[in-house]
């Protein structure tokens, strides 16, 4: 059977595609790796987009090489996503945004299961999403949009570590009833972590800067800015301090 006739389908916020055969088998490919993992076989795959295994040989010449592909289809993605959804949510279409992240549904079961399968894997896979970030970031800080940072790079991988950590405990210690729905997964999700999440982002969690200074002391050698980083007579920096 294949994904559309199963209903469950791509999201039309993925990086655009051709149409072509090879985009089928990749994207029948994501789901299939969603689903079962990558010990899924290429028979496997080439029956869920309707083509022979041989196809899928022709097209990518192995497994690995159509792994790499579906990779580098689903960071693109999340690139793409980024970038359109947080000018969006912070410009007043946050409930359209959260109204369509369920048809992200099942490039995220394809992110979980790089984090599942561990090793170079995962490792690899978390790299592109920190170097990926570390652009839309900066875009993001350029347009307005967030806060510039003392250390980038460093907050954008605490921040990128702790997404993927907290979803990955929290589908551990509450794994879904049926794992192929990834809609019901995602949306069970973002039901117990929208609030928090939105709140800690836009408000902060300390009332005071003041905690940051004493560190930047203790560590006696900072970072260096790159022009980016908000000076400690910036308002940005200084929002909510304490008198």
């Amino acid at each position: 059977m294949s994904s559309v006739e199963s209903g469950t389908e791509l999201p039309a916020a993925r990086p655009a595609s051709d149409g072509s055969t090879r985009d089928r088998i990749r994207d029948a490919a994501v789901l299939r790796f969603a689903r079962s993992g990558f010990t899924a076989s290429v028979r496997t795959i080439a029956a869920d987009a309707d083509v022979s295994a041989a196809l899928v040989i022709h097209h990518f010449g192995s497994k690995g090489a159509l792994h790499r592909a579906c990779d580098e289809h689903v960071l693109a993605w999340i690139v793409a996503s980024k970038r359109q959804n947080m000018g969006r949510a912070t410009g007043g279409q946050l409930l359209q945004v959260m109204a369509e992240v369920e048809e992200y549904a099942p490039l995220l079961g394809y992110v979980m299961r790089s984090l599942q399968a561990g090793g170079d894997v995962a490792r690899a896979f978390v790299e592109h999403m920190v170097a990926d970030a570390e652009v839309y970031t900066r875009e993001a800080v350029a347009a307005g949009i967030a806060k510039p940072s003392v250390d980038e790079p460093a907050r954008v991988r605490y921040l990128t570590l702790s997404a993927l950590g907290t979803l990955s405990l929290s589908l551990t210690l509450d794994p879904p009833d049926d794992p192929d729905d990834f809609h019901a997964t995602v949306q069970s999700f973002l039901t117990r972590q929208y609030l928090p999440m939105i709140e800690l982002f836009s408000q902060g969690f300390l009332t005071s800067r003041r905690m940051l200074d004493d560190y930047l002391l203790y560590v006696g050698d900072p970072p260096p800015s790159d022009g980016t980083a908000a000076a400690p007579d910036d308002p940005l920096a200084t929002t909510n301090e304490e008198p």
